[in-house]
């Protein structure tokens, strides 16, 4: 009878002592935004929206920083249109990000 009771004992010490332990949840990096002067925009950057965006004027650029992975953003406008492009750190053309029309 002794040996049911201390069996039981350390079941029941393993039972508290595993419910103690609990996962710290990983918590996702915010993207980290800058600033850059359009002066200040790498070359490889300037010369593909001189090629495939003619007519188009840099309005924004923007350093983007998201798990440790440099991008630049942007923005460039012709008239009425406006396209948000994304370079990588090299200053290769990676997307083009669509723009939403903004609600009334």
């Amino acid at each position: 009878m002794k040996k049911v009771l201390v069996v039981l004992v350390l079941l029941m010490a393993v039972l508290v002592v595993n419910a103690q332990i609990t996962t710290t949840p990983v918590a996702k990096e915010k993207p980290l935004r800058a600033v850059v002067l359009v002066a200040d925009l790498q070359k490889p950057i300037t010369d593909n929206i001189a090629k495939d965006y003619v007519g188009y004027t840099i309005k924004e650029v923007a350093s983007v920083t998201a798990n440790s992975v440099v991008t630049y953003e942007v923005i460039v406008v012709k008239g009425t249109t406006t396209e948000t492009l994304v370079y990588d750190k090299e200053g290769t053309f990676v997307k083009k990000i669509p723009m939403t029309p903004k609600k009334k």
